[in-house]
């Protein structure tokens, strides 16, 4: 998957984004919708609350494969990351990371039956990481084309399964 230090490097890059949005399949369809991290660290697993009765969690059940994709355009940070999710009633995770923001998600309160936890195994993905301007940009990709090369845009990486 990656080493430590790489699993440091996503984290930087997604900490302070927290809402991504997940993808699923329904049948033959994705299907896209934000969440929000819960976590305070990243060990190769990323954590998000879920009603353990909405469709993404029927979905899960029927395929596992998942793709969270983040983004800040203002600084210039995207990364998708795909694995494995799956939903669970982890008491003790939903303990953990319980708020007030997430209370307002569950009226009937964090022992509700339905509040659960997803869980998204990361086995690979790609970041981007750009601090150049939109000008820096512009002029970097306008001499590439004139020169019939690719611009160098910032950092890209691809990581995990068959990188």
């Amino acid at each position: 998957m990656s080493s430590p230090e790489h699993k440091q490097k996503i984290w930087k890059l997604i900490r302070d984004i927290k809402t991504c949005m997940l993808t699923t399949r329904h049948g033959d369809e994705l299907r896209s919708r934000p969440m929000v991290l819960v976590q305070d660290e990243y060990d190769g697993t990323l954590w998000f609350y879920t009603d353990l009765d909405s469709e993404k969690v029927f979905e899960l059940e029927q395929d596992h494969d998942v793709c969270v994709s983040f983004a800040d355009p203002e600084h210039h940070v995207y990364v998708s990351l795909t694995g494995l999710g799956r939903a669970i009633r982890d008491q003790e995770r939903i303990d953990q990371y319980w708020n007030s923001a997430i209370a307002a998600w569950f009226p009937e309160g964090k022992d509700s039956p339905n509040v659960g936890m997803l869980e998204v195994k990361v086995q690979k993905g790609e970041h981007w990481d750009s601090d150049s301007s939109k000008m820096v940009k512009s002029i970097k990709t306008t001499k590439a084309r004139i020169e019939g090369e690719q611009p160098d845009l910032g950092e890209h990486e691809k990581f995990g399964v068959g990188e």
